[in-house]
């Protein structure tokens, strides 16, 4: 049983990615932006690719537990970041239903991923994970950063991650959901 769920969590891994280009296809071509939902999306949108890119700068994937940064306020900055740009384009795109369905659907990939790599993180960092998983919520983040941990780095940003980890795909793939909608807006009569 416990391979079963095993393999439907890797599963939902390898297909995040296009599950997401799948969603973002339908998304556009069912969109009914205006310029009140574009205002209004856009900064949520702008300030989850901002979260993302400070989150990168910090991340040393599998090398050493990250606790500085956004990474004291939440235990999943990256997710959070994509998951307000997910929901500002969600407002931007004019539709309840719609947007209520891109965030459910983000829910659902995204939830066993993040548990998938929570019980990584248990196996490579034990104790002091932990210790840094009782003072930083899971998703949603803490009002003051949660100062639990000492790490062997200055916890300061560093470019070279954020280059290292390709983030500015985020921002390329957020540009690109935008132009498609701002394009969407000027089509519809």
């Amino acid at each position: 049983m416990g391979s079963n769920h095993s393999d439907k969590r890797n599963t939902i891994q390898r297909l995040r990615v296009p599950i997401g280009f799948l969603a973002a296809a339908l998304f556009v071509a069912l969109a009914r932006p205006d310029r009140v939902s574009l205002s209004v999306g856009i900064p949520v949108s702008i300030f989850g690719l901002v979260i993302r890119a400070w989150a990168s700068g910090h991340l040393r994937k599998n090398a050493e537990l990250t606790v500085t940064g956004p990474y004291s306020y939440t235990r999943n900055p990256l997710y959070f970041g994509s998951f307000l740009m997910l929901a500002g384009a969600a407002v931007s795109g004019g539709v309840l239903w719609l947007g209520a369905g891109l965030i459910l659907t983000f829910l659902m990939v995204y939830y066993p991923v993040v548990r998938a790599e929570e019980k990584l993180m248990r196996e490579l960092f034990a104790a002091s994970y932990e210790d840094w998983a009782g003072a930083t919520p899971l998703f949603f983040p803490r009002i003051l950063p949660s100062r639990s941990l000492r790490t062997s780095r200055d916890g300061r940003f560093d470019i070279n991650l954020y280059k290292r980890h390709r983030e500015y795909r985020a921002l390329l793939g957020l540009a690109a959901v935008y132009a498609l909608l701002l394009a969407r807006m000027a089509l519809i009569p």
